[in-house]
């Protein structure tokens, strides 16, 4: 790497708005955990589905010949760095997203680390513990940061208000569906809108910074042609 870019990435890590980057970021790749359990569930013997099925199955450890998950340890994995990917956006993010968002987020992603420590069939109490402030934290998060963008993003802000009212109501069906036949589908329903509502936001800040950075850029070319 040249010397230039080197000290360009020193400065864009020291500087608010470059760790604010790298939260975005961090947040966007996000919904590639979704392609995750396609990749873990192809690979299972038995029948494994997406709409009885929860994930946590995906994550079993041990095989019999009614089921077995070869790619375990893929999916164990994925909850692990995607936590860590939510926890440390969120952190990055904390001015954007505020003190509650961001304790609520960093909640939930280190909520996912723990779930990925301890498969369900393993210890399926311990499972249980460690996943449900995952099922808890997120809703309430996407409807305060929905609540806090009302003024500036109202779109944005709508669609978190409504992602955090079906993701809340998705969790609660799917708790009280215990083992029922739409028990997955429920599941991710609480799970996966979370995902995609904090990619776009993630969108929406690195789009703004990008203006910001070509405005800067601009009044500095200015400046320096009236020079």
């Amino acid at each position: 790497m040249p010397p230039t870019a080197r000290r360009r990435l020193r400065e864009a890590f020291a500087t608010g708005s470059g760790a604010a980057r790298w939260g975005a970021l961090a947040l966007l790749v996000r919904p590639l955990y979704i392609a995750t359990e396609y990749v873990v569930a192809a690979a299972t013997t038995g029948g494994y589905s997406f709409v009885s099925d929860s994930v946590s199955r995906l994550g079993e450890v041990g095989c019999t010949a009614a089921y077995c998950s070869p790619r375990h340890e893929l999916m164990n994995g994925s909850f692990i760095v995607f936590g860590v990917l939510l926890a440390v956006g969120a952190l990055l993010l904390r001015r954007s997203l505020g003190p509650w968002v961001t304790g609520l987020l960093v909640i939930s992603g280190l909520s996912s680390v723990a779930t990925g420590l301890a498969p369900l069939d393993q210890d399926a109490t311990l499972h249980a513990i460690a996943a449900t402030p995952l099922f808890v934290t997120q809703p309430v998060a996407l409807v305060v940061l929905g609540a806090r963008l009302r003024g500036v993003r109202p779109r944005m802000a709508g669609a978190l208000l409504v992602a955090g009212v079906v993701t809340a109501s998705a969790a609660a069906a799917f708790v009280l569906s215990g083992d029922g036949s739409a028990a997955g589908a429920l599941e991710r329903l609480a799970l996966w809108p979370v995902l995609i509502g904090l990619a776009a936001f993630a969108w929406t800040q690195l789009a703004s910074d990008g203006r910001s950075t070509e405005q800067s850029s601009s009044i500095d070319g200015g400046a320096l042609t009236t020079r």
